[in-house]
Order: structure tokens, then C-alpha cells, then sequence
């Protein structure tokens, strides 16, 4: 059961019929076809290019904004159960996401809320 599971959730990162072109959230884009992000601003927008695993991290948390997310549902959802990632994987890939953010100049949407997760903040 847990290899079908593994193998499901391997198919649906995959398949681009099951994944929208592009996902919204405040003044976020994720383009899927790029694998960037897309940051609304004035003058003009700014594009921010992703590694696949940070695209996958921001794409989940998007898809649940506002909510708290636990680092190991995180990991459950975005790695397959052979990796066997490290412990820390989750929280290493978000300082990262974090340090990738600030070279762009702009604030990480991404809260670390101690003791529970990680959240997507839409108020930013």
C-alpha cells in the first residue's frame, strides 16, 4: 500500500494534465511551465527562477494558504518514501527559499510558526 501511495503521489508531480498553467496567491504566481515564480510589482513584474524542489515547496504551500503545515506532512507529501530524506531536509530547503527571496530583494511569504510548521502568509 505504501509503494502505491508513493508511486500516486510521484504520478500526479508529473502529469502536466492534472497541474493548472498557473497558480495565484496575493501578488504571487508560480508559472508551471517555467518553473518560476512571478512577483507583481511596480514598474514591472519580477521573475524569480526555481530549483524543482523549492517550486514543488511553494506550489504546496500555495495550494494551502494560511494554514499551518507540518514539516513532516511537508516531507510526506514532496519526497518518496525510498529517499528517506533527513529530518532536517524541510527546514534547510526553507532557508533557501528564504535566502533566494532576500537576493531578490522582497519578503519570504513562508512563516515558521514554532513547534507546529510552516505556513504561506497571503498578507504579504
Amino acid at each position: 500500500m505504501a509503494e502505491l501511495l508513493a508511486r500516486l503521489r510521484a504520478l500526479q508531480r508529473r502529469s502536466p494534465s492534472l497541474q493548472p498553467r498557473s497558480l495565484t496567491v496575493g501578488s504571487l504566481t508560480l508559472d508551471y511551465a517555467n518553473n518560476a515564480l512571478q512577483r507583481e510589482q511596480d514598474p514591472s513584474p519580477q521573475t524569480i527562477p526555481l530549483t524543482v524542489k523549492e517550486f514543488q515547496i511553494l506550489a504546496y504551500l500555495m495550494q494551502n494558504p494560511d494554514r499551518i503545515l507540518s514539516g513532516s506532512k511537508i516531507r510526506h507529501q514532496l519526497w518518496d518514501m525510498d529517499e528517506e530524506p533527513i529530518s532536517n531536509v524541510v527546514a534547510a530547503q526553507m532557508r533557501l527559499l528564504r535566502r533566494k527571496f532576500a537576493s531578490y530583494g522582497c519578503d519570504c511569504p513562508i512563516e515558521t510558526i514554532p513547534g507546529q510548521g510552516y505556513r504561506f502568509n497571503t498578507a504579504l
